[in-house]
């Protein structure tokens, strides 16, 4: 039997959520978030590279209260690359501010849920990734 999304969320609900980042989403993230440093150092108080950091942490901290909040990604189109990388069973996405997207996979068990952020990475690089064509 197939599980709405509704009653996956009510069944995890009162577990402990861990927000985790890959490697490749751990990078995107740092090197924004030196950009954003940076930025805030001479002055800059707004820029689109503020809003996406800022739209991470939103969707990061989202993710911790429910881990179903993105889109549920078709199985038969998720890429190879995150099967064969990190063995995604499921895969989620989440739309950031400036056309983002933010990928990940949710495992876990009795006690606790693990939302692992698999990627970071601009609409075009989405589109590539997922094969999609203009």
């Amino acid at each position: 039997m197939l599980l709405k999304t509704q009653e996956k969320y009510e069944m995890y609900k009162n577990k402990e959520v861990i927000v985790k980042l890959s490697e490749e989403a751990e990078n995107v993230y740092l090197e924004l978030q030196k950009v954003v440093a940076e930025e805030k150092s001479r002055g800059i108080e707004s820029s689109l590279h503020q809003t996406l950091f800022r739209s991470i942490l939103r969707s990061r901290d989202l993710l911790k209260e429910n881990p179903f909040a993105g889109n549920q990604i078709q199985k038969r189109i998720i890429p190879n690359k995150y099967i064969n990388k990190y063995d995604a069973q499921n895969l989620w996405r989440i739309e950031l501010s400036d056309r983002w997207r933010m990928i990940y996979t949710i495992t876990g068990g009795q006690i606790e849920i693990v939302t692992f952020i698999l990627d970071i990475f601009s609409h075009s690089e989405y589109d590539k990734v997922f094969g999609y064509k203009h």
